[in-house]
């Protein structure tokens, strides 16, 4: 079974689901009812009952007590008790499911509105279908190479199927879109790269305004949280404010931040900071950096300079290096991926703001166009709402709800 078949039948059983309980639990009532009438009228049978009967039924039961099968109730096993560790599991789960399911609710309903509006002004699927249907899905931002992708894809699939009915042709859209999404993403680790034995290293790069200085710390909190012990370094010595920003952020997750005065040297704060890390023994170490992406050259080297401090210390590290974008920026997003990503070795990407924008479709463009693996999302404003991505709760979260039944 293919990931949009999952997804597709998770939709489908959700209406079953109720109906057969409700089901179960009227025989077990018919079951327990019908055994509390066959149980009554036993008593007074016994006890008018012949005295030669009593006597031989006592005669037969001496007989047989050596055989005398177990109670029932030590015949059925019984059942398995779930541990406290499983159930807190479960219940993180289904928490970071529903997060998807709000985080991308602007973004559903603007594509499903996108896609009503497609089928009222087509009666037919003939070619200026086709092209509208580009235009939808570059307007929805999944970008315009996955968007000429899935239409020539769609082309081919509706002359296989004769597809007429816009249910069918609408859950073929989606359908590609998964596929494509799926098979773009084989061999993507959307896993951050924690070290298991020493300090992990991590580079924060991104223009300003992008919620950089914030993913760093809530990333901060959820580390200290598991128990980790974290150090935020303050690289971002060029914007005014940026250095307090991290000092605010270290205050509510309860981690430390090293840093050095407004306009001082990037890699030198980070210098001190990889020194403390080690000191310290500590499990993660966060670097801020500046964002001067209108000045390329600069940047570079800056981001060189600070990458050779830290390989001087730590020859592995840096072990991530995360681009911040944001997602309400749609297709200036897609345009800074790419200048960062010819500027500096870009591991990941963690999107913010997922959660405050109907372009959600970004990811599909980031992920098909750049073959960069997204690591964390934003998907709200609290401290806890930065969130490892993961490609079935964002498929779901992005497609429930616009499948339709077909007759």
């Amino acid at each position: 079974m293919g990931f949009f078949d999952k997804i597709k039948k998770a939709f489908m059983n959700e209406k079953e689901t109720k109906p057969a309980d409700m089901e179960i639990d009227e025989t077990l009532e018919e079951s327990t009812s019908e055994a509390a009438d066959q149980e009554q009228p036993q008593q007074p049978q016994q006890e008018e009952a012949e005295p030669v009967v009593e006597k031989e039924l006592e005669a037969e039961a001496e007989s047989e007590a050596v055989d005398e099968p177990q109670p029932i109730t030590d015949e059925i096993p019984q059942e398995e008790t779930i541990e406290p560790e499983v159930v807190e599991e479960i219940q993180e789960e289904i928490v970071v499911q529903e997060k998807y399911e709000k985080g991308l609710e602007k973004t559903r309903k603007t594509f499903g509105q996108r896609l009503n509006e497609l089928f009222a002004n087509f009666r037919s699927v003939d070619e200026d279908f086709f092209e509208e249907l580009e235009e939808t899905l570059i307007g929805a931002d999944v970008g315009f190479d996955t968007a000429i992708k899935i239409t020539e894809s769609l082309r081919q699939e509706v002359k296989l199927r004769n597809a007429k009915k816009p249910a069918v042709i609408q859950n073929t859209i989606i359908e590609k879109m998964v596929d494509l999404y799926e098979a773009e993403g084989v061999e993507e680790n959307n896993a951050l790269n924690i070290q298991t034995d020493g300090l992990t290293v991590m580079l924060f790069v991104g223009v300003n305004g992008v919620g950089k200085t914030t993913s760093i710390g809530k990333l901060a909190h959820e580390f200290k949280q598991e128990g980790k012990k974290v150090l935020m370094a303050a690289a971002d010595t060029f914007r005014a404010g940026a250095i307090d920003q991290l000092v605010v952020w270290g205050e509510r997750a309860g981690v430390e931040v090293v840093r050095g005065n407004a306009g001082g040297d990037p890699a030198a704060v980070v210098f001190d900071a990889v020194e403390r890390a080690k000191t310290e023994n500590a499990d993660i170490l966060l670097v801020d950096t500046a964002g001067r992406l209108q000045n390329k050259v600069n940047l570079m080297k800056e981001l060189e300079k600070i990458k050779r401090v830290i390989q001087r210390e730590i020859p592995d590290a840096p072990h991530e290096v995360l681009l911040v974008v944001d997602a309400t920026t749609g297709q200036n997003a897609m345009s800074q991926a790419k200048q960062f990503k010819e500027t500096t070795d870009v591991t990941g990407l963690v999107l913010t703001k997922l959660d405050g924008t109907a372009k959600g479709g970004i990811v599909l463009a980031i992920r098909n166009e750049l073959h960069l693996p997204v690591k964390l999302v934003g998907l709200g404003e609290g401290i806890n709402d930065l969130e490892p991505f993961d490609a079935n709760d964002f498929a779901v979260g992005l497609f429930k709800g616009l499948l339709k039944e077909e007759d």
